[in-house]
């Protein structure tokens, strides 16, 4: 039987989530979007709620919760159309810190991961380098005990407010093949030599801060290093999954709001002396797009539970992140027509929902790198 996140104590949390984004997210939230930036008090909040990586263990501060309650945060948040970074921290970057750090790393970092007082972002992206890992430039060398850190990122989500930011980086450049030679390196905030860039404002997301990162001749602690020298390529390789898994889930609950809020405006507004949704090309829009979205429902929910069984679904999650990212963009497209010239107004939430939804199918892999992916999975 599949895993029913809307019963039981899942219910419970679910509940008492919604009303924390009803209560402290949602009203403020536009004014987060023209500011460009989630206040931290908000991060605090949410950790002192348990809702920031409720998957640690105890011992580190959380609530040693399985992975189910990472997936309503992450749904209820897209369902709002509020699109705070959580997951983000919890999900995709904190673990790196549990999986592969040390117990004195472990101690030292994620307590305040899960509390809110340490915000985590992650750094792989170059201005010259995207999905290819392993032509990064960004370069480590050892000296003593501590490595000297040169080079620059680029489109670092939480960049602006992070605390630490886990840094792909070369420890050595001679390695063949290239990407034996990366490893994981954790930068904390204030380190000399460490300079956050500038902002970039974006298409969507707008309360996401997303910034430049720069690192000249930064003196990082060796013991800052992220498990085995060399390993670093191996490690995101692991965690690409879940990142992934982790976009699609909220891809397909805003896919979901989109739906239901145009069904509902379509059956409400007259034109021509009937509702929206009663003129047959429309009511055929309305029926494709539930039929998606209930073939990207299906689908999601069985890679959840294989992937909380610890299943190895690399293959099926990049199909699903091309598949459901692609088609969460097509209801966005036709939800906005409905709409006739208010989905063009501000004051309507499918005006951001349509910018929010569309770098889906860029970020935690393009849709052309998803394919690539199960192509070499099918053997092409």
């Amino acid at each position: 039987m599949a895993l029913d996140f809307n019963t039981g104590d899942y219910k419970i949390f679910r509940d008492a989530f919604k009303k924390f984004i009803a209560t402290e997210i949602i009203p403020y939230y536009q004014q987060w979007e023209e500011a460009g930036l989630v206040p931290r008090e908000v991060w605090l909040k949410c950790g002192e709620q348990g809702y920031l990586c409720p998957w640690v263990e105890e011992e580190y501060g959380g609530s040693g919760a399985d992975f189910g309650y990472s997936v309503i945060i992450a749904e209820e948040l897209a369902r709002a159309g509020t699109h705070v970074m959580f997951p983000l921290h919890s999900d995709i970057v904190v673990p790196y810190i549990h999986s592969f750090g040390t117990t004195e790393q472990k101690r030292k970092w994620l307590p305040g991961c899960v509390s809110g007082e340490i915000i985590a972002a992650v750094a792989m992206t170059e201005p010259d380098t995207g999905s290819d890992l392993s032509a990064i430039k960004t370069v480590a060398v050892k000296d003593g005990d501590h490595y000297i850190l040169n080079g620059a990122k680029t489109f670092i989500s939480g960049g602006e407010n992070c605390d630490l930011v886990i840094v792909a980086c070369k420890t050595d450049s001679r390695a063949n093949p290239p990407h034996r030679g990366i490893s994981l390196i954790v930068v904390e905030n204030g380190t000399p030599g460490f300079q956050k860039g500038r902002r970039l404002h974006k298409m969507g997301l707008k309360s996401q801060d997303t910034v430049e990162l720069f690192f000249e001749n930064c003196r990082v602690p060796a013991a800052n290093l992220l498990g085995n020298e060399g390993a670093g390529f191996y490690y995101l390789m692991q965690k690409l999954q879940q990142e992934r898994l982790v976009a699609t889930i909220g891809a397909q609950a805003l896919a979901e709001k989109m739906l239901q809020e145009a069904i509902d405006y379509a059956c409400g507004r007259t034109i021509f002396g009937k509702p929206v949704a009663k003129f047959q090309h429309n009511t055929f829009k309305l029926v494709e797009m539930a039929t998606e979205v209930e073939l990207g429902r299906v689908f999601l929910d069985r890679l959840i539970e294989e992937h909380m069984a610890g299943n190895n679904v690399v293959k099926r999650v990049s199909m699903a992140k091309y598949w459901i990212t692609e088609m969460a963009n097509r209801v966005a497209y036709h939800c906005l027509q409905l709409y006739g010239g208010y989905g063009y107004i501000e004051e309507y939430p499918i005006c951001r929902d349509y910018r929010d939804i569309r770098v889906q199918t860029i970020y935690a892999g393009s849709t052309e790198v998803m394919k690539s992916i199960i192509a070499k999975e099918l053997g092409l």
